[in-house]
């Protein structure tokens, strides 16, 4: 890997991890594009992490509450909405490893998640009532937290999923951008600490030059940080069908890759 495709790469992840448009299924392409697979196991623990940063940045005053607060509204949402995560990412861990390994169904992914995000503006516009923070359920963050685990897959967004399933669940749309950025701690952490132990078990190394992985961890948590800003900015009062034009654009061009060509994500069929 060059310096340049760390930049990059990092500049994908922290993008689009906080976009509804799904960073892992970014990652994936461009790493094919750039012809690299040695190392990416590492590399993309290191800018999920990064990520992290721009998270705790934004929201520091939120999670110091938590942290000083264990037992309050938003923690226990955020633990309760975690459980569901937890069970779907470790039931289908091997599934998944092997799905992002061959590539093969992201068009597929980048499609249904635009759809995804067109279902759930159509169904927020249906609600009348808009639950804020006290007004969320437990019940809402289990099926927020079973949307973030079903993004587990390579190009489903796990915050367009998790948006989608605020939304869904009539959260309005100042808490539900919170509640998914604050949800996503857990999940990414906790996956790069075991996929950290695997490779650490398995006594690989990083697999990557240290360069290129600290310029791709620093692009990482500055453009994430930029793309949190945004979001908080636009979701208010943007629709998420904007995003799906997107990633049905980008869809159809894997697949179409694929039919035609299938060099870098094998054959459709």
């Amino acid at each position: 890997m060059t310096i340049f495709q760390g930049l990059v790469l990092g500049l994908v992840q922290g993008l689009t991890e906080f976009l509804p448009i799904s960073s892992s299924g970014h990652l994936v392409l461009f790493q094919r594009l750039f012809g690299l697979s040695e190392g990416m196991l590492s590399f993309d623990i290191a800018v999920h992490l990064a990520t992290l940063a721009a998270v705790v940045a934004i929201f520091r005053q939120e999670l110091w509450s938590m942290i000083r607060h264990p037992t309050s509204k938003l923690t226990l949402l955020v633990i309760v909405g975690t459980i569901p995560t937890a069970i779907i990412g470790f039931a289908l861990k091997g599934q998944i490893e092997s799905l992002f390994e061959s590539g093969r169904t992201l068009g597929i992914e980048f499609i249904a998640t635009g759809l995804i995000l067109i279902v759930a503006e159509a169904l927020a516009k249906r609600r009348s009532v808009v639950k804020r923070e006290a007004e969320t359920t437990y019940l809402d963050a289990v099926a927020v937290g079973t949307a973030q685990g079903i993004a587990i897959l390579p190009a489903i967004s796990r915050s367009g999923l998790t948006l989608a399933g605020a939304l869904a669940c009539g959260i309005e749309r100042e808490f539900a951008l919170k509640f998914s950025f604050v949800m996503s701690i857990p999940p990414i952490l906790g996956a790069g600490l075991l996929d950290a132990k695997d490779l650490l078990e398995a006594g690989t190394g990083l697999g990557v030059p240290a360069l290129p992985l600290l310029v791709g961890m620093l692009a990482a948590a500055v453009s994430g940080y930029f793309a949190i800003r945004f979001m908080l900015k636009v979701f208010v009062k943007a629709s998420l069908k904007y995003f799906s034009y997107y990633v049905f654009a980008l869809g159809a061009v894997i697949i179409a890759e694929q039919v035609f060509s299938g060099r870098l994500f094998g054959r459709l069929f």
